[in-house]
């Protein structure tokens, strides 16, 4: 049995986590007392196992306490970006059935929209109250301490784009066994020497997979969170020193704003209490990686997955150097590379698409199509990537097969963008692609075929990305627009996204005119 009921026994006054920014530091009695009341709460609001919450706030001293609330009461709990607009929130909200939203006054502006979601039975926000929203704190304090009576292990369910544009809900069945039964990511805590001796800095956005995931199977261990607020290169770098961190978990783009910081700041602090740095989410050029091992020493470990769970790959800094651009072996699954047509397993070496077989299960929530779709004939998963695996069982990832925009570790799914610049009357097709960018690996680039190419400048340029910013969320707006007269579509309407992408990945300095 692990969970922070058992360690608030052991360790009371322990730190389980800190918030970076300021010191506030919350014992494992406390975050065990906070999220026994959050459940309570959930409770006597009716919710049962396998019903929903959903959440949506930056970095606070309560995240945790509501994700731990969830997580005893059996419930799913749905981590929602705060990077989203109002709509986008409540599209969510309302998508994966949640009961229960908790908010932050912080972010009360994604807030506008929730009216929209019938499911709802209960709206708070934390740190203040509205009209119609309750403050989380007042709601909570007036219940139980102790635990509810039913206490089951619930889970987390969280959102990815699917082929429409719109997010999905990717809904792994609960075990429906006692709370202390649920291993949190016991290959990865296996993997790292998860303990209750470590401290983990979690530097990244808590409603992300990994961090979340992480920091809930660090405290199942007994270990300590330092939770950073908002990422900052030298901030990171002091908090390993300060607290002494011993794991950490990050995304390539924070290793290139680290290298990128001056020579006396990087020599500035002690790192020699890192033990792990993991990193994943998006492809890490070589030279990022390279350079990452060459100051911080073979400490650099990367994973490859998603959270869909099906699958799992891993690589250490010794293998990675003989191997490099490898995302490593397979942990607990087979590897298989497909025929995208014929599904049937290539040659090694050669380029396909990516499937795990494995015995785990999901589904895309509401969306039978897609989960079918993500099946092989032979029953295989895949998220979609293509690759290939050498002679010795590494695999090698080389494209997205959907087209999938990686920028900064964050996902961004190009149609929903092609969507909204297609309504601006001045465009008459459009194609969004990914294109280099040194420090986030990705950015969003759209290639416009304008109604009348005459009016193809710099100004309708700076128009349609304005356009962007009061429609859709600003991460998946476009950094940049090029012009074509034509975009290269075949007969039947298929749009060749390969012949732009190639102008921008084969020759970085080419542009499409």
């Amino acid at each position: 049995m692990m969970h922070i009921g058992i360690q608030a026994e052991s360790t009371p006054d322990k730190p389980a986590y800190v918030m970076a920014a300021t010191g506030l530091t919350v014992t494992y009695r406390e975050l065990n007392e906070k999220s026994n009341q959050g459940a309570q709460l959930f409770r006597s609001l009716g919710l049962v196992p396998g019903d929903h919450i959903a959440m949506c706030m930056e970095n606070n001293e309560h995240f945790l306490q509501i994700c731990w609330a969830a997580q005893r009461a059996g419930l799913y709990y749905t981590c929602i970006s705060s990077g989203l607009t109002a709509p986008e929130v409540a599209y969510i909200v309302d998508n994966c059935d949640a009961k229960v939203f908790i908010g932050s006054n912080e972010k009360l502006d994604l807030t506008t929209d929730l009216f929209e979601c019938p499911n709802l039975v209960a709206r708070y926000l934390v740190g203040s109250t509205t009209n119609d929203m309750e403050c989380w704190e007042d709601a909570t304090a007036s219940q139980p301490a102790t635990p509810i009576r039913d206490e089951i292990e619930g889970g987390l369910m969280l959102y990815s784009s699917g082929t429409t544009g719109r997010p999905k809900g990717i809904k792994r069945p609960l075990s429906m066994k006692p709370f202390g039964c649920d291993p949190g990511l016991a290959a990865v805590a296996e993997m790292y020497a998860f303990d209750e001796n470590m401290i983990y800095l979690s530097p990244a956005p808590l409603y992300h997979g990994a961090p979340i995931g992480f920091s809930m199977t660090v405290l199942r261990r007994g270990g300590t969170v330092v939770v950073m607020e908002h990422f900052d290169a030298e901030r990171a770098l002091a908090l390993i020193e300060e607290y002494k961190v011993t794991h950490s978990q990050w995304v390539p783009t924070m290793f290139v704003r680290m290298l990128k910081l001056p020579e006396a700041a990087r020599a500035r602090h002690d790192y020699s209490s890192l033990r792990y740095a993991v990193h994943a989410a998006a492809p890490c050029p070589v030279p990022v990686k390279e350079e990452m091992i060459n100051w911080w020493g073979p400490i650099i470990y990367e994973y490859y997955g998603g959270t869909e769970g099906v699958g799992l790959c891993k690589i250490d800094s010794h293998e990675w150097l003989t191997h490099k651009g490898s995302v490593g072996k397979p942990v607990g699954s087979i590897v298989h590379i497909l025929d995208e047509e014929s599904e049937e397993d290539l040659p090694t070496g050669e380029l396909g698409a990516i499937y795990f077989e494995s015995r785990a299960r999901f589904e895309y929530y509401k969306d039978p199509e897609k989960t079918k779709g993500a099946a092989s004939k032979q029953g295989y998963t895949t998220l979609g990537d293509v690759g290939y695996v050498d002679k010795e069982g590494y695999l090698y990832l080389t494209d997205r097969k959907s087209f999938m925009i990686i920028s900064g570790g964050v996902n961004i799914y190009p149609q929903e963008t092609e969507n909204c610049l297609i309504t601006h009357p001045g465009v008459a097709d459009v194609a969004v692609i990914g294109v280099p960018n040194e420090e986030f690996g990705e950015e969003v680039k759209a290639v416009v075929q304008p109604q009348i190419m005459a009016d193809a400048s710099p100004e309708l340029a700076e128009e349609l990305i304005e356009w962007c910013k009061q429609h859709i969320s600003h991460i998946k707006c476009p950094r940049t627009v090029d012009f074509m007269e034509e975009l290269p579509r075949h007969a039947t309407g298929k749009l060749y996204k390969r012949l732009l992408k190639d102008q921008y990945w084969g020759n970085n300095d080419s542009r499409i005119v």
